[in-house]
Parts: C-alpha cells; sequence; structure tokens
C-alpha cells in the first residue's frame, strides 16, 4: 500500500484544492531533508544502521545524505565532540544555507555523556542552537528515526517569516553568528 504525504488544512472540491503558501512550502520542506551527517563515533554506526534495508530512513524523505554543507538544511550530530572539533563544527552550520535544523544525537553530542572531561564539549548546544536532542547512548535506529520525524514536525510548521524575526536574530547573535 502506497502512503502519500497528509495535504496541509485547505479547501477542496472536484478537481482543486486550495491551501496557504505557507503550507504548502513547508509540507515540501518537512518531506524533503537534505541531511549532512556530522558522525564521530558509535552514534554514527547507529545512524549507518538507521540507513539500512532494515529500518530505512529514506521512507521520510531523508535519503539524500549530503556531505556538503552547502546544499544541506538538517545538521545531524552523531558522537563525541571533541572541543578542537567545536570551530569545525560552527563553520559547517554557518556554511549551510538558511533554513536549516540540527538534530543532537546521542548523549555525547548532547551533554558530552560519560566523557566529563577537559577535551570533550559538554554539549553541542555551548557552539550552535539545536531543535531536537535525541537521548541515548548510543540510541536506536528507531529514536534516530523519531528524532526525524520530530524534525519534520518542525518543518512543517515553521513559519517562512521566522528565520527573518528579530528573535532567530537575536538567538544567532547568543551563537556569535552572523
Amino acid at each position: 500500500m502506497i502512503e502519500f504525504a497528509k495535504a496541509p488544512d485547505g479547501y477542496s472540491g472536484k478537481g482543486f484544492f486550495v491551501t496557504s503558501f505557507e503550507k504548502a512550502i513547508g509540507l515540501a520542506r518537512k518531506n524533503s531533508l537534505w541531511p549532512l551527517p556530522f558522525a564521530t563515533s558509535c552514534c554514527g554506526i547507529e545512524f549507518m544502521a538507521t540507513m539500512g534495508a532494515t529500518y530505512d530512513l529514506a521512507r521520510f524523505g531523508s535519503e539524500r545524505l549530503s556531505f556538503s554543507p552547502r546544499q544541506s538544511d538538517l545538521l545531524m550530530v552523531m558522537g563525541t565532540i571533541a572541543k578542537k572539533m567545536g570551530p569545525v563544527l560552527k563553520e559547517v552550520y554557518i556554511q549551510m544555507a538558511e533554513p536549516k535544523w540540527v538534530l543532537s544525537v546521542g548523549a555525547c553530542a548532547s551533554s558530552g555523556g560519560i566523557f566529563d572531561t577537559y577535551s570533550v564539549l559538554q554539549g553541542i548546544d555551548r557552539i550552535i542552537p539545536v531543535d531536537v536532542y535525541v537521548p541515548g547512548c548510543p540510541p536506536r535506529p528507531e529514536q534516530i528515526i523519531d528524532g526525524i520525524l520530530k524534525i519534520q514536525e518542525l518543518v512543517g510548521k515553521e513559519s517562512l517569516r521566522r528565520r527573518h524575526s528579530p528573535e532567530y536574530e537575536a538567538l544567532l547573535n547568543q551563537y556569535d553568528i552572523e
């Protein structure tokens, strides 16, 4: 059975469908995310399983992985991030075109995990804004899929004007991102 994306709210009749521009754009964006996997350790292995045939992340419109920040709209940070890697991660985030979202996968990316040391970044939200956190050490593929679905929920409901709002600019200024 083929399942299609649920149509956004609108008016329909015989041979036509009318909705707002924002809802149509939200539907298109949420079902065609281009993730950039930034995997450094065991969470990356779980992500590979998520992309495999058993879990098949492609079902959710995220089949095309992009390893270029300029062609991605979802940054998936998975695993331990050393403090020396922090500026690189921030630069990757800055190079991504708007709109962009961030998924923090696993305990290490979210809070430093078991590595409470001077060399490990204690959560990527210290250098870039995070939209959704996926807990676990390492998280199961089902949890990663749930995180993707939460991102899709955010993307589908996001206003086209949000990225140009004073609140969003203040958030980026908080992270020293122009």
